[in-house]
């Protein structure tokens, strides 16, 4: 008999689903995780930073006066960085944050993550999640007995009435299956799947 993930609770149509270990059975990395991590969070960086240089900034190439007998500072260009008119420095320049982090460790962390989520049981299957209307209210009502400050659900397809019904409740993040990613399973208090999103979780990752 293989893992189990529980029912979010009694009433749930969807019960127990049992999973692959080979995804949900893997033992708890640290050290990959955080890899993993950083370099989502990385990735997400724009890197637009900029700043104008000597050579960007406009003005002549010209000297401003002669070397000497003016009674100023010798002065060879308006571009200068001393200048209020000049260029910066160190200008900072657009720069690409990403780290190279190969698929198969990627995957890894991810299955790494899902397996302590269930050993903690913080990771439920359910059905029966998705309201029949768009209100925030039926919404909350149904994860009334869920003790988490952030919840994450899963779900194989977003449903139009749980993307608006959810909206409004900022402990609640909805992700469709292909699009979960480290950082939103890591913050969650606790995860409520659906079977189908399970599914496409172990296809993808098996």
């Amino acid at each position: 008999m293989g893992l189990q993930v529980p029912a979010l609770n009694d009433q749930d149509t969807a019960g127990k689903v049992e999973v692959n270990e080979a995804v949900f059975g893997r033992d708890y990395n640290e050290t990959l995780i955080h890899q993993i991590v950083t370099r989502f969070l990385a990735a997400r960086r724009a890197g637009t930073k900029a700043q104008k240089t000597r050579s960007d900034v406009s003005g002549g190439g010209m000297k401003p006066w002669r070397q000497k007998g003016t009674g100023r500072a010798r002065s060879g260009s308006t571009r200068s960085p001393i200048w209020r008119t000049g260029g910066v420095a160190f200008a900072a320049r657009p720069r690409n944050y990403e780290q190279k982090l190969n698929k198969k460790m990627f995957r890894a962390g991810i299955r790494s993550i899902l397996s302590e989520l269930l050993r903690q049981d913080r990771l439920v299957v359910s059905n029966d999640i998705f309201p029949t209307t768009p209100k925030t209210k039926e919404l909350v009502a149904k994860l009334q007995g869920v003790n988490a400050r952030r919840i994450l659900i899963v779900t194989d397809v977003i449903d139009q009435n749980l993307a608006l019904a959810s909206r409004n409740i900022p402990y609640v993040e909805v992700v469709e299956a292909n699009n979960l990613n480290p950082v939103l399973l890591v913050s969650a208090d606790k995860v409520i799947a659906t079977s189908g999103a399970l599914k496409k979780i172990e296809e993808h990752l098996a």
